[in-house]
């Protein structure tokens, strides 16, 4: 089976045909793929392109632990750089679907940075979502690991947690995004940043990801914790936001609307041995 491995900001994710899968990918199968020690190793698995009726090319996100994610900003730089290096497409702007909806994306800098019309932020809870009545989540209280948090909740096609902090750590994020990850609040988990605000025009951010962990880097979080950011009236519409693996520029949009931008890097192609998925993970 062969592969395409690229970093957006150390958020890796391996790029994979279906044409060259001699069958579907089972959870057991993405689990071993993408474990440090006894696969290749990823974030994830992005697999297409794959048939589209509203796009020229669809596609499907796998998590580390074999669930599937409606969309990723990073995975959808990251995809679209592959197929700028397959010379399926060129400078000139063109659509991805992804379960999470139809995206926009331009390749530029010889392939090295990536533009991507992310959707519309929402801050409803019907469409997050969010248990309890239908509303804005904004400024609610949430408590987990004997710690009370104030949070707000955005999907960008997949759904987001921004507890905005006056400090962040990834301690912070290791101990308490599990937990918030699977509260009862979340029915179909989520996604959890860790928010502190620098100036107008610079956020920071620890991120834990819904099935795949503490995460260096992430382009939907950078865009769900920049509209929080500039929901709560803390930032403008231009924000540089921080991670531990660096940088991604977002813009808002007078409706919420998200232009990403961001780096990503060409690391390896390769071809997985079938003996790799023929034994068992431990534990």
């Amino acid at each position: 089976m062969k592969f395409w491995k690229y970093h957006a900001l150390g958020n890796d994710y391996l790029v994979m045909d279906p044409k060259d899968l001699p069958a579907p990918l089972t959870i057991p199968q993405i689990k071993t793929i993408c474990h440090r020690n006894f696969g290749v190793g990823s974030d994830g698995i992005l697999l297409g392109p794959l048939p589209s009726t509203k796009a020229p090319f669809g596609l499907r996100i796998y998590n580390p632990d074999g669930s599937e994610a409606e969309k990723s900003g990073n995975g959808l730089r990251i995809y679209s750089r592959y197929l700028w290096d397959r010379k399926l497409v060129c400078t000139e702007e063109f659509a991805i679907e992804t379960p999470g909806g139809v995206v926009k994306s331009t390749v530029f800098d010889d392939g090295k940075m990536v533009r991507v019309e992310m959707g519309k932020v929402s801050f409803t809870s019907t469409k997050i979502p969010v248990t309890g009545p239908d509303r804005e989540v904004l400024n609610e209280k949430i408590s987990v690991g004997g710690r009370e948090f104030t949070y707000c909740a955005a999907t960008v096609g997949n759904p987001h947690c921004v507890l905005p902090l006056n400090e962040i750590s990834s301690e912070l994020a290791h101990k308490f995004g599990p937990l918030l990850e699977v509260h009862p609040n979340f029915p179909k988990r989520i996604n959890v940043q860790f928010l502190k605000v620098l100036d107008r025009a610079n956020i920071q951010i620890e991120i834990w990801e819904r099935g795949a962990g503490y995460t260096l880097a992430s382009g939907s979080s950078s865009s769900a914790a920049a509209s929080v950011a500039h929901k709560l009236g803390l930032c403008d519409r231009s924000i540089t936001v921080h991670m531990p693996g660096g940088k991604l520029a977002i813009e808002i949009g007078n409706d919420f609307d998200i232009l990403m931008t961001g780096p990503v890097t060409k690391v390896s192609e390769g071809v997985m041995f079938p003996e790799m998925l023929d034994e068992k993970l431990p534990g």
